[in-house]
C-alpha cells in the first residue's frame, strides 16, 4: 500500500507544480502567507538560539530554506520528497544555497537535529481512511527516528466546517495525534490549534534536550 500511496502523492504533486510553478499553489496552499503561517508554527520546534540540521520531509520545491534564512543565520537543511519534478525545482531554486541539499530517497535520510512535515498527510486521494491512517501512523515514527532534538507536523482538523470538507483530503483528530505522540514519543508535547487555519500542528520535543 505503501507504494501505492508514493507513486499517487508523487504524481498528484508532480502535476500541481508542473501547472502552477514553484509557488503556493504548486504545491496546493493557497497563499504564501499561509504557507508562512504553517512555517511559523512548524519551526517553534527549533531552539532559536542554536545553529542546527534539519530534515524536510515533502519539501516541495524548498519553500522552507526561504523562510529558514530569514529567521535563522545558521543550518543545515535536507529537502526530501517523493516528486522527482519537485526535487528538480528546489535544487533549481535552492541547491546553490550553502548546507542545502535535496534528495527523493527519503527512506535513506540521516538523522537531524529536527524533522519537519508539512501538508504531506493532507492529500489522501482515493486511499481508504485506514490504510492513509497507518501511513501517517508509520510517518510519525520515521519523523521520531530521524530527528534528535525534536520534529514538527501539521495535519487538518477533524473540526473544520462540514461544508468546507473536502472527500479527498484527510482530516484528522487533534486529541488522538496529541495523545499518541505523548505515549510513544515524548512527554514535552505541543498542540497548537489557535492560528486561524483548518488544521493544527504539533510539536514533539526530544526528552534529553
Amino acid at each position: 500500500m505503501l507504494d501505492e500511496i508514493r507513486q499517487a502523492v508523487s504524481a498528484y504533486y508532480s502535476n500541481k507544480v508542473k501547472q502552477h510553478g514553484p509557488t503556493a499553489l504548486g504545491v496546493d496552499w493557497n497563499s504564501i502567507e499561509s504557507q508562512e503561517l504553517r512555517f511559523s508554527q512548524l519551526t517553534k520546534v527549533i531552539d532559536p538560539c542554536e545553529e542546527f540540521s534539519v530534515n524536510d520531509l515533502g519539501c516541495g520545491y524548498g519553500a522552507l530554506v526561504s523562510y529558514l534564512a530569514k529567521h535563522h543565520p545558521r543550518f543545515q537543511y535536507l529537502g526530501l520528497d517523493w516528486s522527482p519534478v519537485m526535487i528538480d525545482e528546489a535544487t533549481r531554486l535552492y541547491g546553490g544555497v550553502q548546507g542545502c541539499r535535496f534528495s527523493t530517497e527519503c527512506e535513506d535520510a540521516p538523522t537531524a537535529d529536527y524533522s519537519i512535515a508539512s501538508g504531506i498527510f493532507n492529500v489522501r486521494l482515493a486511499h481508504p481512511d485506514s490504510a492513509w491512517m497507518q501511513y501517517v501512523l508509520d510517518t510519525l515514527g520515521e519523523l521520531n527516528r530521524l530527528s534528535t532534538k525534536g520534529f514538527s507536523f501539521n495535519i487538518l482538523t477533524s473540526y473544520s466546517d462540514p461544508e468546507h470538507m473536502r472527500g479527498d483530503l484527510f482530516y484528522a483528530d487533534p486529541c488522538f495525534f496529541f495523545d499518541y505522540c505523548k505515549r510513544n514519543f515524548s512527554k514535552q508535547v505541543a498542540l497548537l490549534h489557535d492560528y486561524g487555519l483548518y488544521e493544527f500542528t504539533i510539536l514533539v520535543r526530544k526528552e534529553n534536550t
